[in-house]
């Protein structure tokens, strides 16, 4: 795991951070942060169905959203340094209390304890919830350990990426991941009215930018 976080490379900012000593142009250093975990009611109804989604949301994010619902957690860094273990602990806990799944909020930059808390396998679906601004190689880092992939596509176009998200690269970059998403998945699946297995994309439509849909 050392390896990856000396040569920062798991979004697709590439910024080559050594993150055991600094953190990353997202924010992220050594450790998992994590900000807030609850059971939430109010994702899309397939996913929060009616006992609510077992919701982690991580710290920090490698996009620079100017309408970022959660500024505190992604561009501020609010939450605390958790550990592999104690992450395994959230996740039996929120399934404890009726999580029909364990929901990760942004957690690709932390990607490779994520891969190891999820290990065994849980007994309720596991969903990536993404920004969609991901690279293809550490997405593979999750293959097996999520069935649900929930990403936005927020941009079809380069500049308003650019200029309202600081990433250029993110119409490409999103597409790609999104690709690999579903070829980890296949079809969706649904059970008693939620998804269990596939890619649910979210669709961000701009005041005024139609022509970036």
């Amino acid at each position: 795991m050392m390896s990856l976080l000396e040569n920062c490379k798991l979004c697709p900012r590439a910024c080559g951070a050594d993150r055991t000593k600094t953190r990353g142009v997202c924010g992220a250093g050594a450790s998992v942060e994590a900000a807030r975990a609850s059971l939430h009611l109010w994702e899309e109804p397939v996913i929060s169905g009616a006992n609510g989604s077992g919701t982690v949301f991580f710290s920090h994010c490698s996009l620079g959203c100017v309408f970022c619902q959660n500024h505190e957690i992604s561009a501020q860094g609010v939450g605390k340094a958790v550990s592999v273990g104690r992450l395994r602990v959230i996740f039996r806990e929120l399934i404890r209390q009726g999580a029909h799944n364990i929901n990760l909020v942004t957690p690709g930059h932390f990607a490779p304890w994520v891969a190891q808390a999820l290990e065994p396998s849980l007994p309720v679906p596991v969903v990536c919830n993404t920004g969609g601004y991901e690279r293809v190689e550490t997405l593979r880092l999750l293959e097996g350990k999520v069935q649900v992939y929930l990403p936005d596509m927020k941009y079809a176009l380069e500049e308003p990426a650019r200029r309202l998200s600081g990433a250029g690269d993110y119409p490409a970059a999103a597409r790609s991941a999104i690709c690999e998403m579903f070829r980890q998945t296949g079809p969706y699946q649904m059970r008693d009215g939620l998804l269990v297995r596939g890619v649910l994309i979210r669709h961000l439509v701009l005041p005024g930018q139609l022509d970036n849909t």
